[in-house]
């Protein structure tokens, strides 16, 4: 009788001697590791070449799950007081966002038209004058540098804007924002489950850990971030409505639109605020300087730290940085995206401290045990 072992190969099939037949066959044992660790790299490599190319596309998918954050935590507030059907919530927190957009338009829409069409020439002239207080306190300013200066600016704020939207379009990409976002917000698990079932099955747990945790803290972020940006708009805009500065209504929603970016949003809107104030006057510039330290420091000191006991406390270095390298790779879009981004991160980062921790704790009780 024939030795099975030496009639056929390590595939129980095959005899041994075509083992070396083909040519994707390695027998030297080394060689084969190699090779393996060699495909390991090539397909990390080309993992990280696709993920650049669709980088555009992911930013979309992600501001998507940014916008579902901010519905699925309006119908979650709506289910403590309506005991109705997820969708219907939904819908009512949709519906309701585009009331508030519809009242936008129609009743401050032609004010804050007007107010916007004269807002260039009044930073236009604030700039020139405070050029001419320079040369008059000795300072050589050529106008000739300045005007470069705002023409490479611009040419920079050009090229930023047209990264927005890659090949869709800065107004295609946030309606597929908003198209995505709205189905991710309308089933979150079936989502959910889509993504876990790529998991092996020891993995499923942990992602839904994971991803219940990463939901929570971004519904609480955006909460948190939408709670400042209507106290910011709404102040300013009393503050400053009080002691008639001009386009106080439009200076009140550019702050709070602003206050989405934590760090830049506010100097901007700080800087707007005061070039206008100065328009009327030393004593209303000295104003708009005052409101707006009164209102970031309320907001500082009050509004943020009651929000961030619930939220993602992320250091101020930390998502300026990372403003900063957004918005150069990706523009405007980047930058409203760049502090999310980070929370969730700061979250995946803390759960996978949490498992190492676990596993360390579990390794400990049996070596002693044993």
């Amino acid at each position: 009788m024939t030795d099975p072992d030496k009639s056929s190969g390590a595939d129980g099939g095959l005899p041994a001697g075509h083992m070396s037949s083909s040519p994707t066959m390695i027998s030297n044992s080394q060689l084969r590791y190699e090779a393996k660790r060699a495909f390991v790299w090539t397909a990390v490599v080309g993992l990280v070449v696709l993920a650049v190319y669709i980088s555009q596309s992911l930013l979309v998918i992600f501001g998507a799950m940014v916008f579902a954050s901010m519905i699925d935590g309006g119908a979650r507030l709506l289910g403590r007081a309506l005991k109705i059907r997820r969708m219907w919530r939904v819908g009512i927190v949709l519906l309701l966002t585009l009331a508030f957009f519809y009242w936008l338009a129609t009743y401050a829409g032609s004010q804050i038209s007007r107010e916007a069409a004269q807002f260039p020439q009044i930073i236009e002239a604030q700039v020139s004058q405070a050029i001419s207080w320079l040369e008059g306190q000795g300072f050589a300013i050529d106008q000739g540098d300045i005007q470069n200066l705002a023409g490479n600016l611009m040419s920079g704020v050009g090229t930023v804007t047209r990264a927005i939207g890659g090949i869709f379009g800065g107004f295609t990409t946030l309606l597929l924002i908003g198209i995505i976002g709205i189905y991710f917000a309308m089933e979150p698990d079936l989502y959910e489950r889509g993504v876990a079932w790529m998991l092996p099955n020891h993995k499923r747990s942990d992602f839904y850990i994971t991803a219940s945790k990463m939901g929570a803290a971004m519904r609480r972020l955006m909460a948190g971030r939408l709670v400042g940006m209507v106290f910011e708009g709404l102040f300013t805009w009393a503050l400053l409505s009080f002691y008639g500065v001009p386009m106080a209504a439009l200076l009140g929603i550019l702050t709070g639109l602003l206050a989405f970016i934590p760090n830049l949003g506010a100097l901007i809107s700080g800087v707007l605020m005061v070039l206008v104030g100065f328009s009327g006057g030393t004593d209303m510039g000295l104003y708009t300087i005052f409101v707006y330290f009164l209102v970031q420091t309320f907001d500082g000191y009050v509004i943020i730290p009651l929000i961030a006991k619930k939220t993602v406390d992320l250091a101020p270095a930390l998502v300026l940085a990372a403003q900063l390298i957004m918005g150069i790779l990706f523009g405007v879009l980047g930058l409203f995206l760049a502090d999310p981004m980070m929370a969730m991160i700061k979250v995946f980062l803390e759960r996978r401290s949490e498992q190492n921790d676990q596993q360390l704790d579990q390794e400990a009780i049996a070596t002693h045990g044993t």
